[in-house]
């Protein structure tokens, strides 16, 4: 199969666990939050946008992020709520895609190859993400290309764009 003729996009839920919280607790809109355990040998599972302008990161010792971020919000987080919205997520793509991995709890790819000859895939991908982001509240990036690996950096280059303007807000 030659592989210049594949459409493979990358869906990422952008700041996932903070995407949830946020869904439940307006009042974090637009705050430094960070989700994790508790105690001082907790680690960060996520933080948002205004979190890591700090210099706060996942996997980050909680005593560290504690430090660099004194006035962000702390959550212990709810796998129970963040399995669910995955699942809801999870059924909107599986309604509308032909086929799809589900590779995280916030990650998908689905593999639109062949569907350029009935739809644009970046149209019907930007069509997705609407309508994902309208039926589930939460924020959500994509990038397509040829492969996995480009379309997951290319992801990550929309969560630069995103990242840049949410700290440019201010």
């Amino acid at each position: 199969m030659n592989t210049d003729n594949r459409h493979i996009v990358h869906f990422d839920l952008d700041s996932f666990f903070v995407s949830v919280e946020r869904l439940m607790n307006s009042r974090l809109n637009g705050m430094p939050v960070i989700v994790g355990g508790m105690s001082d040998r907790g680690v960060v599972a996520a933080c948002s946008y205004e979190a890591r302008k700090f210099g706060v990161h996942s996997a980050m010792p909680m005593k560290l992020a504690r430090r660099l971020c004194p006035h962000a919000f702390y959550v212990r987080g709810d796998m129970d709520e963040y399995s669910r919205y995955s699942r809801i997520v999870t059924q909107i793509i599986e309604e509308s895609a032909p086929l799809y991995e589900k590779a995280s709890i916030d990650e998908h790819y689905l593999d639109l190859t062949g569907m350029d000859r009935f739809f644009g895939c970046l149209k019907w991908s930007h069509e997705l993400r609407s309508k994902i982001i309208r039926e589930s509240g939460l924020p959500i990036s994509f990038g397509l290309s040829v492969n996995k690996t480009v379309s997951k950096i290319a992801t990550g280059e929309a969560n630069q764009t995103v990242r840049s303007k949410c700290c440019m807000r201010r």
